[in-house]
């Protein structure tokens, strides 16, 4: 049976950061994977000086998902950091687009499922937040005519990693707790090739050694609350 997965993120680097080991795992069992990012991530930070930070995380990001074995890759267009209500619906209507004419084609039995960063955020970054609703907006919009999409996958913090929240950026709500969490998936076998691809966006290693250094031999475990 066919499966097709929706990656959609706000920023260069959120599909390695977050649920890279599953993304890895998806498409090593044959999962087809098309990714989509709303903006470049041209307001991250920029530790070499580049004079078109977007223009280098955009290849970052396209060496990233060739490594992660995806088939294709979208970037919506959209600001990094100026996120809103508004680009919210737009990039609603767009991801459903782009989604309608990738899985046109495909036979009646294949699953169709989405995955995007939980709808808090997770760290509370705004840009995560819409990304997150556009991706749920559209494949609610899109299941109502189309029976094959199975589930949305929201990639989430688990409360014994965040017992309280943390205001040390933005807000920061708690972890989820183990009723809704819906699925735990263990990529931790991955761990050099997550951390090869999480290293592939070198101008955010500030946050990617982070990461890193946090993890450690978690790298790979996954959470998820799950939409059908």
């Amino acid at each position: 049976m066919k499966k097709i997965i929706f990656g959609i993120f706000a920023h260069p680097d959120d599909e390695a950061f977050g649920p890279g080991g599953t993304l890895l795992m998806e498409t090593r069992a044959g999962t087809e994977l098309h990714l989509i990012t709303l903006t470049v991530g041209d307001a991250g930070t920029n530790p070499d000086n580049h004079t078109d930070l977007g223009a280098v995380r955009l290849k970052e990001w396209q060496a990233a998902g060739k490594l992660l074995g995806a088939s294709s890759m979208h970037f919506l267009g959209y600001a990094d950091g100026q996120l809103n209500n508004q680009a919210m619906i737009d990039a609603g209507h767009k991801i459903a687009e782009l989604a309608r004419e990738i899985i046109k084609l495909a036979d009646k039995d294949t699953v169709v499922e989405f995955m995007t960063l939980d709808l808090n955020g997770i760290s509370g970054h705004i840009d995560h937040i819409v990304a997150a609703r556009a991706a749920c907006w559209a494949f609610y919009h899109l299941k109502a005519d189309d029976k094959r999409l199975t589930c949305i996958r929201l990639c989430c913090v688990p409360h014994t990693t965040l017992p309280t929240a943390n205001t040390d950026w933005l807000y920061m709500e708690s972890g989820r707790s183990n009723d809704e969490i819906g699925e735990v998936v263990d990529a931790r076998h991955l761990h050099d090739d997550i951390i090869t691809i999480m290293r592939t966006h070198h101008t955010q290693r500030g946050d990617g050694e982070s990461h890193i250094e946090r993890l450690q031999e978690n790298i790979g475990l996954n959470y998820f609350t799950i939409k059908t």
